[in-house]
């Protein structure tokens, strides 16, 4: 019987940093949509969301990986012509951006929610009541194509609690989970619906319809090799699979030794890696983080890595919040040192900084320069000119001459 593995706390680290990709070099040429393509394809899922304090935040993991790249080759491999088209959205991890070669392992999901399973309760009472509305909304898309729900919400006069907007966003949300219509592109923020046929390769709608465990343990591959080492819930959150699916997976894998059983320093639960791990070197990495990041979007799991306790105050009221609005935590040499609460102030064409929070163990100088190098890159990728540094803190004191002196500074506020 094999020898179960034992990774140190820095082990994991790294295997976790590498299996993210943040131990590959950005590239020194411009980025392509390839350079795009292949960190999706590494992670399998980037989230998307709607707050634009700084950038929509599926925009940002590629960033933090990649450095500078224009937003419209984003907008290119997920919504652009068929040809181009790369990416599907769907129910991953959250609503999620995906690489097309996944498609076809989230068939399963897409036939338990016509059942009215794995979806909110309230979409699947409205798919169990009102097929007459999402059979007229799917005909509508049908005969016009890429529609969003604000095309549909005047079409009919209201008729009853479910014949308002609402009615049509529920439909096509449920159709949508259902796999009956996918997201075409988007106009501003809002999603344009259409059939997938008219949308997706026929190649990729075409594959074989995969049982549920065959799938189940593909996605379970793909997380296990996205997280570099992790707990059976890590496996089962990154995909949001259910207990029972995980674990029969799980076990599964296992015993076609596909994954390994192994252990991390500090670690109650255990751990679990793919067959072919090989330890990687130093993670030499500084980067901003989006909120979402597959890296730290499962809090307990982040903070068991990095010993970081992260939580989202978008909702907390304002004089309650403890770090800021939107906070970006700061990878720098395998730890998470620090959090920066950041604003894209376009109107004043600078890149805002309200609030900096160290780590306990800090940032020396050479970190700080780092940091303030982040921001400075970030900045311009938005298009801003400027960093302005709002913050009263110690930090930010320190901060400021780093901004004064980097390398890739515009003009310091």
């Amino acid at each position: 019987m094999p020898t179960t593995q034992s990774f140190s706390m820095l082990q994991a680290r790294r295997l976790v940093l590498s299996a993210q990709g943040f131990a590959a070099r950005a590239p020194r040429s411009p980025v392509t949509a390839g350079h795009l393509q292949r960190v999706f394809e590494r992670l399998g899922v980037v989230q998307i969301d709607s707050v634009n304090a700084l950038v929509r935040s599926h925009y940002l993991p590629l960033f933090s990986r990649l450095g500078s790249y224009p937003q419209a080759l984003l907008d290119q491999i997920a919504w652009g012509r068929s040809r181009q088209r790369k990416l599907f959205e769907y129910w991953g991890h959250e609503a999620s951006l995906l690489p097309l070669e996944l498609y076809p392992l989230l068939r399963w999901r897409m036939d338990r929610a016509r059942q009215g399973q794995g979806i909110y309760q309230q979409l699947a009472r409205f798919g169990r009541e009102q097929q007459p509305t999402i059979a007229r909304v799917l005909a509508a898309v049908t005969a016009q194509g890429a529609l969003g729900a604000g095309s549909l919400s005047t079409r009919e006069v209201r008729a009853g609690p479910w014949w308002d907007w609402s009615a049509e966003k529920h439909a096509l949300e449920w159709l949508f989970a259902a796999g009956l219509v996918t997201v075409a592109g988007r106009r501003g923020f809002e999603r344009l619906y259409d059939l997938p046929e008219r949308v997706l390769p026929a190649a990729v709608l075409q594959q074989p319809l995969l049982d549920e465990a065959r799938a189940q343990r593909g996605l379970v591959l793909q997380a296990a090799s996205a997280l570099g080492v992790a707990t059976e819930k890590d496996l089962r959150d990154y995909w949001r699979l259910s207990p029972a699916d995980s674990r029969a997976r799980l076990a599964e894998l296992l015993e076609e030794g596909q994954l390994q059983a192994c252990t991390v320093q500090g670690w109650s639960q255990p751990a679990y890696c793919l067959d072919s791990v090989r330890l990687p070197r130093k993670v030499a990495a500084s980067a901003l983080l989006s909120p979402f990041d597959s890296l730290v979007w499962e809090r307990e799991r982040t903070e068991r890595l990095f010993d970081f306790r992260y939580r989202l105050e978008i909702y907390t009221p304002a004089h309650k919040r403890v770090y800021g609005y939107y906070v970006l935590p700061f990878l720098h040499n395998e730890r998470i040192a620090a959090r920066v609460d950041l604003r894209a102030e376009r109107a004043s064409d600078r890149l805002a900084v309200h609030a900096v929070h160290e780590q306990a163990q800090g940032l020396d100088e050479a970190g700080m320069q780092a940091l303030a190098d982040s921001l400075w890159r970030m900045a311009a990728w938005l298009g801003l000119s400027q960093v302005q540094l709002n913050c009263p803190r110690a930090s930010a004191a320190r901060l400021r001459p780093a901004l004064a002196r980097s390398v890739v500074s515009g003009g310091l506020a």
